[in-house]
């Protein structure tokens, strides 16, 4: 057994030093370095194979690896699990790969155990087992009968924080899929420090991992998040697992979104989008016409925009609200979109095409709870805050897609075609692009008429005369 030792660590960003420093040299965070005691047990064992009734988890092995040239090492496509839910397939790159290692991070109430535990109840031909150190059992079969159809005997439920205890309830299970909730709450008895440390957190996440990796066995861990919206805990974390997602929305609003920030299997550009309902998460397949659904009349200050979310194109409700300053400062608020990319546009709008604006508040919103930051939306936000001063609307049939830039300019925006096939499914009739996306267009769609525009006042000028 080797010697127990104390390390300090940041719990900030994980940075570790051999004493007590006031201010992190890695991140600048201050007074965030704790004492820890490590103490790591090492059992040799006479195979390779992973032994949770008899080894300890991370000991070290007898079997050794062999180098083997490049040419000789034979690719095999593995099969991966596909879920029940179509989104969680799209972001994790079409289906769970055997032996990953997942991390689902997001705010409080966001609903990562409720998603964790519909693809559980969902995955009726696997054995699954739902680790929690959160709730008692009788908690998590209440949110199961809140879900629909939430009846599933080869899901199997363990509340435990122990990873020994975890490992020999896997040894008798045996489980096609491991969810652990959460990896903060998990404690190893080979680190003398409490659940939720540095030092907790990166070796459960290492013992886990090696049992994903030796059995083929795939394991989806809930991590918490810190207040500016990082997954706590070291950031060695995120570089151990094989896929982050991020859960993202508003828990005081319907819609959520499933981001992927890392993926090794797939594409990290891919998302998916979900609405919170009182029997768990329904699958958002078209998300540009439940955002667009609320449209009645025409008012003034609406405007319609395309954007694109990763790969998945989104039309957008713009909403500006423009009034006479009623303070010596006029106001300017955004909602969903940068603050500072508004004041930019603002400044356009005085100084390119004459507007006076600096004695009104602007406040600006994206309906739907969304947070974007696509320069698509540019000439969608102008067009809102025009329509808003003037009180005229603009006809809901139009839809716009460009970037403004500070001479006035319409700028072209990438993967157009995608935006228009959305434009034209969703019965849009006109959509204003930049005159360089436009030459480049060819055919016209028959449903959709492009307007090409090279400068912003040629937008304002159609929108409203």
């Amino acid at each position: 057994m080797a010697k127990a030792r104390t390390v300090f660590f940041c719990q900030s960003c994980g940075a570790q030093s051999a004493k007590w420093i006031g201010r992190c040299p890695a991140c600048g965070e201050w007074n965030t370095y704790v004492e820890e005691v490590v103490q790591k047990e090492t059992v040799a064992t006479t195979t390779g194979q992973w032994k949770p009734a008899s080894t300890v988890p991370g000991g070290s092995l007898t079997k050794t690896a062999k180098s083997v040239p490049l040419g000789d090492i034979i690719a095999e496509d593995e099969p991966r699990i596909l879920t029940p839910d179509g989104e969680l397939n799209r972001v994790l790159g079409g289906g769970l790969v055997p032996g990953s290692i997942v991390l689902i991070g997001g705010e409080p109430g966001i609903g990562k155990s409720t998603l964790m535990l519909q693809i559980a109840l969902g995955l009726r031909q696997l054995r699954v087992l739902y680790v929690s150190g959160e709730e008692s059992e009788a908690q998590i079969k209440m949110r199961a009968e809140r879900l629909a159809d939430g009846q599933h005997p080869g899901c199997y439920i363990l509340t435990e924080t122990n990873t020994q205890n975890i490992f020999r309830q896997i040894d008798q299970v045996k489980p096609n899929l491991v969810v652990i909730d959460s990896i903060q709450t998990m404690h190893s008895t080979l680190v003398e420090s409490g659940a939720g440390s540095v030092s907790q957190v990166r070796e459960c996440t290492a013992e886990l991992l090696k049992y994903a990796k030796e059995t083929s066995v795939p394991v989806l861990l809930i991590g918490h998040i810190t207040k500016d919206g990082s997954i706590a805990g070291p950031k060695i974390l995120e570089h151990m697992v094989d896929t982050v997602l991020q859960f993202e929305g508003d828990r005081h609003l319907s819609y959520r979104i499933l981001r992927t920030t890392k993926n090794r299997f797939g594409s990290t550009s891919e998302l998916g989008i979900y609405e919170m309902q009182g029997d768990g998460l329904r699958q958002v397949s078209n998300p540009s016409e439940i955002l667009l659904s609320q449209r009645g009349e025409s008012l003034s200050g609406m405007a319609i925009g395309a954007t694109l979310e990763g790969n998945r194109p989104l039309l957008v409700e713009v909403q500006a609200l423009v009034t006479p300053a009623t303070y010596g400062t006029p106001q300017r608020s955004s909602t969903g979109f940068d603050a500072k990319r508004l004041q930019m546009l603002l400044a356009v709008l005085e100084k390119r095409s004459g507007l006076r604006l600096g004695q009104h508040d602007v406040f600006l919103n994206i309906a739907g709870g969304l947070r974007l930051d696509d320069p698509a939306l540019d000439v969608a936000v102008c067009a809102a805050v025009v329509s808003s001063l003037h009180d005229v609307p603009i006809a809901g049939d139009i839809c716009l897609a460009a970037e403004v830039g500070l001479s006035g300019e319409i700028r072209a925006v990438s993967r157009l075609d995608q935006r228009l096939a959305e434009a034209e499914k969703l019965g849009f009739r006109e959509m204003y692009v930049s005159q360089f996306n436009g030459k480049n267009l060819g055919a016209q769609r028959p449903g959709l008429r492009v307007r090409p525009v090279g400068r912003l006042d040629e937008v304002l000028d159609g929108l409203f005369g």
